[in-house]
This record gives C-alpha cells, structure tokens and sequence, in this order.
C-alpha cells in the first residue's frame, strides 16, 4: 500500500461524494418552486439506497472475478468479504495492481455508483411517484449499473476486454444514465401542461451553487479515477479544468447567437457538459486535445437541449442532451484524442495513429445504449403495469413537495 495514493483516493471519495447533494441543488434550482425539495430528495434518497446495495452485493456484481462470460461479476464480496485482504488489478493497466486497499477502492466506487442513477431523476422530475421511484431505482442499479461497470472496469468485463477506454464514467456513468433518462421520458410522458404553460427555473442562484460544487467534486471524479497521487491524477486534474472551462464558453457563445444573450443557466449547463464529456478521455487525452473536446461538447449539447422541443419529449433538466448527447461525444472523441504519450497504459487514438481505437469505441457506445434502454424499458413497464408511474393529475399541479413529501420549501 501507498500511504499517499490512499490518501488521495479517500479525498476524491469524499470529492465525488458531495457531487451528488451538488446535483441536488443543480436540479432543484431548475424545477418550478414546487417541486425542489421533490426533485432534491432524489438525489438524498439514492446516497442511502445506492450505498446499501453496493455494501451487500453491487460492489461483487461490478467488481469481483467474472461469474459469467464477460457479463457479470460472481457474489465473492457479498457484503464486503474480503475486499481488505485482495489485491485488485489497476483499472487502467490490468497488468498491475493497485496500491490502495480494498476498501478505499470500493468506497471510492460506492460514490459513482450513488451519482449515476441520481442523474437519471432529471429527466421525470415533478411527476414521479417516490414510491414508484424507490423502486426503479433499486432495479435499475441492479440490473443495469452493475453489469455495465463490470463490462467496462470490472475483471474480465467483456468491453475492458476488447479495449474500450472509459476512464471515469463516461459510458459506465453518463451515457448509461443519459440513455435511460430518455427511456424514462418516453414512458412517463410529458408534464401536465408541457409546452403551454412556462416552465421556468424558480432558483437559479441555487442551480449555480450547484454546478460550482459539481465542478469541485469532479476534480476527484476524473483526477481520483487514477487511483495514484501520481503525474497521471495531476494531468487529469488539468485537462478536466480546461475542457470544462472550454465547453462553458462555447455554451454561452452558442446561446448568444441564437438567442441574443448569454445566461447564468447556460455557462451552468455549458460546464456540466465540458465536465460529461471529458470524463471518459481524462486519463488518456492532453490539454489542447482537451480545450477541442470542451468546445465541441459545449456547441452540441446545447444544440441537442434545443432539439428537445422541435421532437417533443419532456427531458424536464436536460439530462439526455447533457449527459447521454455528452457521454457519447467524449467516449468518441476519447477514441480520436488519447495518446499513450499521455498514458502510456492506454492506447493511441485516430489522431495519434491508430483508427482502430475509435471503432472500438463506438462499439461500446452502441452496446450500452441498447442495453441500457431496453433494460430500463423493461423496468419501468413493469412498474408502470403492478404500481404505476405518475403522480395524479391533482397532485402534480399541487406540486409533489406537498402531495408525495408533505413540506414546502419556502414558507414565505
């Protein structure tokens, strides 16, 4: 064990931890005044369940030897058996292993396990029923999380195999749960009045805080996801920096265009898309690489927030074109930009002399598309069919603090 890449892993667990009550404000700035302690409390709620399921099995799923052709990890550490005594192999280069314990490895997981599905809430916030919504998401962390974190990370993980690159999430976390944040839309349905009635942010002030304390945190997403205090955490640091710095202008430049100003929400929503999009090259790519991946990643996302209207689906916080239009980008552009003159562990990319690297990672991309969605269609109609998904149509114009939580956010 190294005492200093211990240490560095535990502060980037703390880091990544307190991303998830970051979204929390994030997301209940953007909703109607209403719903905000609704929509906060998805992202409270996942910190408790997400952690329970990876203390008894999510962590084996995902991370224990393969169980299962590539699929799925066996049940060795139900309940955390074991994992101070193992040693596991580095996440980047299989041939080593890591220098931290088990235990700080797994918790330093347990935090990206927790944001993941949290994200998903975005995108049906204030017209789901918490119940309904308690249990989508103890499906939804089983069946999909799991499998997909042991494809891309896990020991024989299928996807690790064929050499798809994916250093911090951004298939695992952003594209899974951008995926399935569109499937969700799609079955729930619009809210009540979507498209008449305005649905504007209620706390922008709150939604900056938010995005602040995201950009904060990522720094121990992306920089801890080496797993080393070590020259490769220090330039995922960097190049987390400037992509996201990259993508939040090139956001508002957009948006300036096209509707002839800049806003506060826009360089928030410009920067949690530099911050998507870099978060599967962090490891691998260098900073002027990382600069042109942040300002791409800006321009698209913005253009595919906008397409939601013109196709008609009620993304309510703009999850799928954030972060499953942003996780695709950078799990591409991870494929054009990486170096082995960055990391030498990974592999080169279009740009650096190896074209192949890119076809294999648009296969992972469209692998976890699919399985992502149908899965996750799966889980929701059979919620939808034994449960039901929406809250009445009197309790969503009541707004769901009052009528799923019984409290009001401001007693004014």
């Amino acid at each position: 064990m190294n005492q200093a890449d211990n240490a560095w892993v535990l502060v980037s667990s703390a880091l990544v931890l307190l991303m998830t009550p970051g979204l929390a404000m994030f997301y209940g700035g953007m909703t109607r005044s209403k719903n905000v302690l609704s929509t906060m409390m998805h992202s409270f709620f996942v910190m408790g369940l997400a952690s329970i399921i990876w203390l008894f099995y999510g962590f084996s799923l995902s991370f224990a030897p393969d169980a299962w052709g590539g699929f799925i990890g066996g049940m060795n550490y139900f309940g955390l058996n074991g994992i101070g005594s193992d040693l596991f192999p580095d996440l980047v280069d299989p041939s080593k292993t890591m220098t931290i314990p088990g235990t700080t490895f797994m918790i330093f997981q347990c935090m990206f396990a927790i944001i993941t599905p949290a994200l998903i809430s975005g995108a049906f916030a204030e017209r789901m029923k918490f119940s309904s919504f308690a249990v989508f998401m103890f499906l939804w962390i089983t069946f999909v999380y799991c499998p997909v974190a042991h494809w891309v990370w896990g020991p024989g993980g299928w996807l690790s195999g064929m050499g798809a690159m994916d250093f911090a999430g951004g298939t695992v976390v952003h594209i899974n749960a951008g995926i399935a944040a569109l499937a969700c839309v799609i079955v729930i349905g619009n809210r009540k009045g979507y498209g008449t009635t305005p649905m504007i942010p209620h706390n922008l002030t709150l939604t900056l805080l938010g995005a602040g304390l995201l950009w904060f945190g990522w720094f121990g997403f992306n920089a801890g996801s080496a797993l080393s205090a070590s020259e490769g955490a220090a330039m995922a640091f960097v190049v987390t920096h400037m992509a996201t710095a990259a993508a939040a202008l090139s956001w508002i430049i957009m948006e300036w265009i096209v509707k002839g100003k800049p806003t506060t929400l826009g360089i928030a929503s410009g920067a949690v898309a530099g911050l998507v999009a870099i978060t599967p090259a962090a490891g691998f790519v260098g900073p002027i690489s990382a600069v042109i991946l942040g300002m791409i990643a800006g321009a698209i996302c913005y253009l595919a927030v906008l397409a939601k209207h013109s196709l008609g689906y009620d993304d309510a916080l703009d999850v799928v074109g954030v972060h499953c239009v942003g996780g695709i980008w950078g799990a591409i552009a991870t494929g054009l930009f990486a170096s082995k003159a960055i990391n030498a562990a990974g592999s080169d990319g279009l740009f650096f002399g190896n074209p192949g690297q890119l076809w294999t990672q648009i296969i992972a991309v469209m692998v976890t598309l699919v399985y992502s969605f149908i899965v996750t269609l799966v889980i929701l109609y059979i919620i939808k069919a034994v449960m039901g998904l929406r809250v009445p149509e009197e309790d969503e114009v009541v707004g769901c603090d009052t009528s799923e939580h019984g409290e009001n956010a401001y007693n004014i």
